[in-house]
Parts: structure tokens; sequence; C-alpha cells
């Protein structure tokens, strides 16, 4: 049966994107607190690497970290938010001050910037005081003076943290704070232990009402940060370690940042600028009557240029307007309602009727008769069921094989990661640690069926275990976790096109190889964040100038991703030059394969008379093909010419007269 024009199964978009789990929705604004360290380390001047005649400080530049991501969010996230808390100073809250905020901080604290929507006046001020340190290095010691007796408890800085977070964020944003500090042991002496285990608690309480604390460790080669004196026992550690575990190698700190280098500081929160949004959330049936809970995330998004608004204007302002679409029944000229929504195909003389013979029943959605020749139609949720065949969001493990049944064609669309989500199921992490660490150690993929959102299809799909790896200096380069990959159907392979290949000749393959390990990234692997795309980054720079109502200049644009040249030609010329020529006497880089190409199989268009008769006698010549039509008359020596009434009307006439 040939399927009618309209896409009639496609439901509306909206409701094509919904996912099972609704954080993402609720969770698209940011909001980060950067909690900056003003002790008298922090504020220590040192030659600025950037300017020879000028000083600089570890508090200066992490405030230069704050505007630098205050002014990119302001272009692609403007619903986001950002505050800035200070700690280890004595100043205190003011007239111009942080409003509601003064009596809630504790002592040793200052809300800089109250938590609230990006603003150009906002960050304008935060420049103002960056420039006047240039000028004045003392600036930012006069404006913070810093807390030269005994420091402030770190439990007492996430408490107020809390309190910032609780007051100025909205409840279901995603929320974050940057701990900025150079001190590796903050608590010393005596009530050293005591503190250290306020602090944890504090932070559980923080992290118990969805705040995620990121740290940013500064490290010289003069006082490098050792995370062992204190914080590998109180910030909690990002992996899927269980609680036993954890008591064994309390060390454990997978994602903190040492930054050996106080410049390097921007480049390290680029990676952690954007919040880490789960794609779903639904759980893992291990077998029946055992299931963990388990959240998708997406390793790679494409990054676009934000969507434009309108705005009307109400006499004395501009207001943004909002945008909304609605269906209208034109003979009532009054909205539906979309539950009332049918899917079928577009609408005919078969569906017109159809439809008029439903109004004369009683309403009863679920015994509808369709009639014969007529058109079905169904609901939003039946349509659901058809895509879905039933199932409901989750994973079922089917079973295990060898990680060497896993082929590389298998891997035809983009994979997520799933991670343990133990809000959703107590035991989660354990039950999910055990599961990785026994598939590492065996070398097996898990197969399983999976359904990762309530509007998708139903897919089989290869769980791929990963190890969570770590640098020397404590940093997650790789976490723990699964991999999942989409398995392809049949129809989804195609054979390729051509069977045979032309391989190169040794020597070609030596004289290639030269110069490709010649330029090959020191560090084995390529940061794509470290790199911004071109286009957007151009884009974003303009609107940034607009902002602020500084002047442009194109030229100024620097493209990351340039290839240096010079370089390249400097480092691998002269083997690149002696593969090419190496190429240009190779014969069988001259030769290209064809690939050929299939015949095209005619369609059949052979009708026998008492096939055309039959059509003829229920009156339905009209469901013959032009073709068909054209060849029975050509067959009775009838002219072929005209359009497909003309043609059944030839047909009816030749039966009536024979």
């Amino acid at each position: 049966m040939a399927p009618y024009d309209d896409d009639w199964t496609k439901i509306d978009d909206e409701d094509d994107e919904e996912l099972q789990d609704y954080s993402i929705f609720e969770g698209q604004r940011d909001v980060i607190l950067f909690c900056i360290d003003c002790s008298e380390s922090m504020q220590a001047l040192y030659e600025d690497p950037n300017d020879e005649d000028a000083q600089t400080s570890n508090l200066a530049v992490a405030l230069e970290a704050a505007k630098q991501i205050q002014k990119k969010k302001i272009i692609a996230g403007p619903n986001d938010s950002v505050g800035i808390m200070l700690f280890n100073t004595t100043r205190r809250p003011d007239a111009k001050g942080a409003g509601g905020y003064a009596s809630e901080i504790k002592l040793g604290t200052f809300l800089y910037q109250p938590i609230s929507l990006l603003s150009a006046s906002k960050i304008k001020e935060l420049m103002l005081l960056l420039d006047a340190a240039k000028e004045d290095p003392e600036e930012l010691v006069r404006e913070f003076p810093p807390k030269k007796d005994r420091k402030v408890p770190i439990g007492d800085v996430f408490t107020s943290c809390n309190w910032i977070l609780r007051d100025g964020a909205p409840k279901t944003a995603t929320k974050r704070i940057f701990l900025i500090t150079d001190d590796d042991n903050p608590h010393q002496g005596p009530g050293s232990e005591q503190l250290r285990n306020s602090a944890r608690t504090t932070l559980i309480d923080l992290t118990q009402s969805g705040v995620t604390v990121e740290p940013f460790f500064i490290s010289t080669e003069d006082k490098p940060f050792d995370v062992s004196k204190f914080y590998s026992s109180v910030l909690l550690p990002n992996n899927i370690l269980d609680e036993d575990e954890l008591e064994q190698d309390s060390s454990v700190l997978s994602e903190s940042i040492s930054i050996s280098r106080i410049e390097d500081l921007l480049a390290q929160m680029r990676f952690h600028e954007s919040p880490k949004r789960a794609l779903f959330s639904v759980p893992l049936h291990l077998a029946e009557g055992f299931t963990i809970g388990v959240k998708g995330y997406a390793l790679i998004t494409e990054q676009k240029k934000g969507s434009y608004k309108y705005f009307v204007d109400t006499g004395g302002r501009m207001a943004l307007a909002n945008v909304k679409t609605v269906y209208v029944d034109e003979d009532r000229d009054a909205e539906v309602d979309k539950s009332k929504f049918f899917f079928g195909s577009a609408p005919g003389s078969t569906a017109a009727s159809a439809e008029k013979e439903d109004d004369d029943q009683d309403e009863n959605i679920g015994a509808r008769t369709v009639k014969a020749d007529h058109r079905p139609f169904y609901t939003a949720e039946e349509t659901r069921a058809f895509r879905t065949m039933g199932l409901v969001p989750g994973f079922r493990l089917l079973g295990f094989k060898d990680a060497g049944d896993l082929a590389f064609e298998d891997n035809v669309k983009h994979a997520y990661f799933i991670y343990p989500n133990e809000m959703s199921y107590s035991g989660s992490k354990r039950t999910f640690s055990a599961l990785l660490k026994s598939m590492i150690n065996k070398n097996k993929i898990a197969l399983a069926l999976a359904l990762m959102r309530k509007n998708a299809s139903p897919v089989f799909c290869y769980l791929l275990p990963q190890e969570e790896i770590i640098d020397d200096n404590g940093c997650q380069i790789d976490p723990p976790g699964f991999h999942i990959i989409p398995l392809p159907f049949a129809d989804d392979i195609r054979a390729a096109p051509i069977q045979e290949a032309f391989r190169a000749p040794p020597d070609l393959v030596k004289s290639a190889t030269e110069w490709v390990d010649k330029l090959k990234i020191k560090t084995g692997t390529y940061p794509p964040d470290s790199y911004r795309n071109p286009a957007l980054a151009y884009h974003n720079e303009q609107l940034e100038a607009s902002a602020f109502r500084d002047e442009y200049n194109p030229e100024d644009f620097e493209d990351e991703t340039e290839p240096p040249i010079s370089g390249i030609h400097k480092k691998a010329g002269k083997l690149m030059k002696a593969w090419k020529d190496t190429l240009a006497n190779d014969e069988s880089a001259n030769i290209v394969s064809v690939p050929t190409t299939g015949s095209k199989r005619k369609a059949d268009v052979s009708v026998n008379e008492a096939e055309i008769r039959s059509y003829y006698d229920n009156g339905s010549l009209e469901k013959l093909r032009v073709d068909q039509l054209k060849e029975f008359l050509k067959s009775k020596g009838v002219a072929v010419s005209g359009k497909k009434a003309d043609l059944v009307e030839r047909v009816a006439d030749w039966f009536t007269t024979n």
C-alpha cells in the first residue's frame, strides 16, 4: 500500500522534544557564584606576564576571569545569573552594598555582586574596578582589606554561599559555585579537625539542595597546591565510588583543578562555563525487580547563535514580546485544544465523508469504527504508542558479549554517556560501579533495549564501559561510565559501492608516516573546548562591542582554529615535499575506481482484461495507475492521450460497448 503524501505520524515539534527528565526544561537557566579568596597571599603582587610595566595579583586575575565569563554569558546566555562573593576580607556591606544580604552572610565574607541577571552596567562596574587596579595595584587591597588574623572557616564560606543562592537564584536553575583559592590548608592548629568536619557537613547540605562546587586551585612553583592537606577530605568527589570506597581512599578528588600558571585560569574555566545538563533520566533494569537509576548526557553538542527576539513598543519602553503558537478552527474562529487533535492523512473526499459520519455518532474515542475505503485517524497518544511500541522510557539489560564483537560499522549514530542517578534509586552508584568494574575486568560489553524519551522509538544498543582516567595532578581526564552506542537495523547499513581498492605501496606509506609523526599533538588529544568556533566568536564579539558601546575593528579578530602554516612548513616542510614527490611517481595513485551502478528496474504495468473489468464492475477504475490504463488502451487500439480522467472514461466506454 502506497503511503500518503502527508507525514501523518508526525506529532507537534513541542511534543517530539519532550523528554522523560523534565529538569532539562526547568534547568535551562544557569547560576554561577564566584567564591574568591581575598587573603594576603591572593593579593600579593607580582609582575604581570601580559604587561611588562604592570603588577597584578591572583585576586585581580580571578576577578578578570569572572568578568570574562560574564561578558561571554551576556551574549550566549542572557537569562543566566552570576554573582561574586569574597571571603577572608574585613569589608562589610555598606549603604551601596549587598542589599538584603547584609544580615545573612557570615563574618569575613562579602557579597560584591549579588546574584542577578547579567547586565552591561553590572559588568562595567567590575571593569572600572579592574582598570583602577591596573593603574594602582593597591586598589584591591583598599577595596577588599584582607583578614590578617584567623581565616574564615570554610564551613562558614559554604553557609554564606548557601544563603546567597537560596535568596538570589531561581529554584529550578542549575546552581554552581566556582571556588578560587591558593591556600591548600586554611585550618591549622587546634580545632582543625572540627573545622574540617564542619566544612564537609555544610558542603553536603549545600549539594543536597542542588548546588555543585567546582574548585579552581591556584598552584605556583614556589607554592604548589596539595589537595591532600585539606580539600580532598572536604570536597565531594564527582565520581561513582560508594561510601565504603571513599572511606578507604579519602584522597580521591577527581574534579579538582590545580592551575600551575595563573594565566590558565580563564582557559580552565571555559571547560566548566556551561553546566552539564542531563538529556534524560531513566531507570536501568538489570533483572526482574532489580533496577537502578541513570542519567544520560550528550558528549558533543553544536553551539549555535542565539535566537532573535521580538519587542513591542508599549509607549514608554520596549517590552519583550512573548511568542505563542495557537491553532484556530477556521469555521468557528476559535482556538482548538491540542488534546483534541487527531492525526491522519490530508483531508479529502473520503476523509470528509468519514468525519461527517463520525459527527452523527456519539463521541467515543475508544470505539471508533472505520468503514472500508475510509482512512483512519488516531489521537496523539495512539500515535505515540505506535512509535514507542508500548514501552516506557528506560534501559533493559538483555545480556553480555565480548568487547571484540563491537564492530566499527555498528556506530552509525552519535553515542550518549550514562552515569548513575542516586536520587531516583538508592544504591545506584554502588551497583553501577560494581557492574562497570566487572565488565572492564572481563572485557565485556552489554546489550540492552533502550527507550530514552517518551516520544522516541526503541533501539537496541551496546553499553561500552569506560574506566576513569586521572592525570598526575589529580584532574579527571575521562569519567567512569557507559557509552550508549545505538545499533543499526539491517536497512541502516549499505554495502560499499567499490568492492576493490588500491593500497599505497610501503615506501609511500613510510614517507607519509614521517611527516604525520612530526605534526602530532604533544598531549595526544585535541581539546575542542580550547578553540572557539570562529564564526560564533566573530558574531559574539560584534554583539559584545554593541552591548558595551565600544568600537569594533574586524581586523583585530583572531581565528584560533587557523593552522600555523609557517610552523607546519618549518617543522615538516621537507618531509611533505618528499612525500609529494613519491606520490607523483606512484602509478597506482592515478587509478580511479568507478563504482558500478545498478540498472533501474522498470515498473510492471502488465494487467489482464479480467482484472480491469473487475475494477470497472466495482466502479473503481480511478484506482488504476496511468501507465496501466495506457497499456490496456494501447492493447485495444484506443488513443492514450489526455489526462487520467480521459483515460478512465475511454476504458469505461470500451467495456460498455464490448
